[in-house]
């Protein structure tokens, strides 16, 4: 054996070292699959203060499955990201707790076609994103109807349709605060009140943080929410 191939082979012992070394000592394992993938690389991150960290990664070569580990010390938003063989960069977000997460997911769609399995936050988010679809999808018809409203110079279906407008956002703020209030004992609630909620009353802010139990205020989001109200007050 050359010298060349015994540090190549000592280089793949330590790789696999370390690899096994950070399934073993983690609690978090995220399972995927990524159809029609020959050639990328995915990681697993996190947000951190003022950056995106990465907390784990692999190098796919040929094979659509991978296993990626980190350690989690509460219910967190992650992010799958993926980095194509032509330099493009896509990721899904996705809540993680404890345990096992599964996605799959195809190259072509990697974003849209993504079906995630795992944690009971992750189920929540899923109800919630459904619903939001609908109030998305509405308020795309009617910019297209908005659209062709001012091609036609039609001032009485502009004005409805602009209330429409109005109405579709002020159900969908609606949604979502009941949505946090129903699920007070859950860490989405301040999730939901902290990323989705940014121009709601803040009547409605203080009412779902009011109602977190005290592990939720605890929590990361709960911190963030407490944050989010604490420099309002400040500025008013």
């Amino acid at each position: 054996m050359t010298i060349f191939n015994k540090t190549l082979s000592l280089i793949l012992l330590v790789l696999v070292v370390v690899s096994c070394s950070k399934e073993n000592n983690s609690n978090f394992t995220l399972k995927g699959e990524i159809k029609g993938l020959k050639k990328g690389i995915v990681y697993l991150q996190k947000e951190g203060d003022s950056s995106i960290v990465d907390l784990d990664s692999l190098v796919i070569t040929g094979q659509p499955e991978f296993t990626l580990h980190t350690n989690l010390d509460e219910p967190i938003l992650l992010y799958l990201k993926l980095f194509k063989n032509d330099g493009e960069e896509h990721y899904i977000p996705f809540f993680a707790d404890k345990g096992i997460t599964e996605i799959k997911t195809s190259l072509k769609n990697f974003n849209f076609d993504a079906e995630i399995n795992g944690s009971k936050q992750q189920e929540l988010l899923n109800e919630y994103r459904k619903v939001l679809s609908r109030f998305n999808d509405q308020h795309l018809e009617n910019i297209e109807a908005n659209f062709l409203a001012q091609k036609n110079k039609d001032t009485i279906a502009m004005d409805s349709l602009n209330k429409l407008s109005e109405t579709i956002i002020k159900r969908k703020y609606s949604y979502t605060i009941q949505f946090a209030l129903n699920n007070r004992d859950n860490i989405i609630a301040p999730y939901l009140a902290v990323y989705e909620m940014q121009s709601a009353n803040p009547i409605y802010i203080d009412s779902i943080y009011n109602g977190l139990t005290d592990n939720i205020k605890q929590s990361l989001y709960g911190k963030k929410l407490a944050e989010v109200i604490a420099n309002r007050k400040l500025e008013e």
